[in-house]
């Protein structure tokens, strides 16, 4: 890791680590400019690329940090940015108008636009300043005020709001076109990949001091083999999440056609976050379930986020297809890349 990165990494892990949830806590996190990592100054955003923008988000996800910050920073800003639009201030989230019914129609002077439709779950509707509605190749801001928001949830108790518009009016300055057609899919998986990272992280952190400090028939249940291989097949899927993750970062930054890659990464960390959780369940025992240990934090964050943007199923299914559309799936699996180092 670079100097700059670790001292990022080191400044997100101490923010991270006094902020939970809340406006006090995003408004701190917004004035050190970690919301807009990645995005270009002159764009409205803090710098650096979308490796440092993974480093803030892992570290988030570590701390189990209640706030919308993988949508502000790794899908509505980078949105906003490549339509030219202006980033606002506060929270973002965003939504795809190819989910449920939806329909966009330029007002009759054309100076506005008209929105009707459902978005459904949508993450921190509820919470958001604007919500970031992408359609093919544009994106248009829309206020939540505007909308009537019915509150939903994920296993972790993350918001996952249903969204009605009904003749919404958008004015044109709100509304952008993108050089290209935007997969919110693709970079949903990846950005819940990046988040499944951190989580796993907390849950073998959890697992290895449990297991240090708790001690049975005069011992620690970390001198048992059966504990120790239990922590090692954690350490190994946590290392595998996390090389494929930031490879994949590394690799599609600015590039198209990266839905192999993306794929690459998903499979790896879906398959983490379920053996993690249930190894980590098995080393905490009974304790591990209940609401007073933190473990629930992070396991219930990785069996939700295993299942958003496509499942490991779904994503293997992207990389066979892939591997099957060359031709020779063998030099898929073998070409030779530079290799990135985490």
């Amino acid at each position: 890791m670079r100097t700059d990165e670790q001292l990022l990494a080191d400044t997100a892990d101490k923010t991270f680590r006094q902020c939970a949830e809340g406006p006090q806590a995003w408004r701190l996190i917004e004035e050190l400019g970690l919301t807009r990592i990645g995005i270009a100054e002159e764009l409205g955003g803090s710098g650096g690329d979308a490796e440092q923008a993974r480093i803030v988000l892992r570290s988030a996800a570590y701390h189990a940090v209640a706030l919308p910050l993988a949508e502000t920073l790794w899908l509505a800003a980078p949105l906003l940015a490549d339509a030219r639009l202006p980033i606002p201030d506060g929270p973002l989230t965003v939504a795809s108008a190819a989910i449920g019914q939806f329909r966009v129609r330029p007002n009759l002077s054309g100076s506005s636009w008209q929105l009707d439709g459902v978005l459904r779950r949508v993450p921190w509707a509820r919470s958001a300043s604007r919500i970031v509605v992408a359609a093919d190749d544009r994106v248009c801001l829309v206020d939540p005020s505007d909308c009537r928001i019915t509150h939903g949830a994920n296993l972790a108790g993350e918001p996952r709001d249903e969204v009605y518009l009904d003749g919404v009016t958008v004015d044109a300055d709100d509304l952008g076109s993108l050089p290209y057609r935007v997969d919110l899919r693709e970079r949903g998986a990846l950005a819940r990949s990046v988040q499944i990272g951190g989580a796993a992280q907390r849950a073998l952190d959890h697992s290895l001091e449990y297991a240090t400090q708790r001690v049975q028939f005069g011992r620690p249940i970390a001198a048992f083999q059966a504990v120790q291989q239990y922590l090692a097949q954690m350490a190994g899927e946590v290392a595998a999440a996390n090389l494929s993750v930031a490879s994949a970062v590394h690799k599609t930054a600015g590039r198209p056609n990266g839905a192999h890659l993306v794929a690459t990464a998903r499979v790896n960390a879906c398959r983490a976050a379920g053996i993690v959780a249930e190894l980590a369940h098995q080393v905490h025992g009974a304790i591990g379930t209940t609401r007073e240990h933190d473990l629930r934090l992070a396991t219930t964050r990785l069996w939700s986020w295993r299942e958003e943007f496509g499942g490991e199923a779904e994503w293997a299914r992207v990389l066979g297809d892939k591997a099957s559309a060359d031709g020779d799936p063998w030099h898929l699996v073998t070409r030779y890349e530079a290799p990135y180092t985490a």
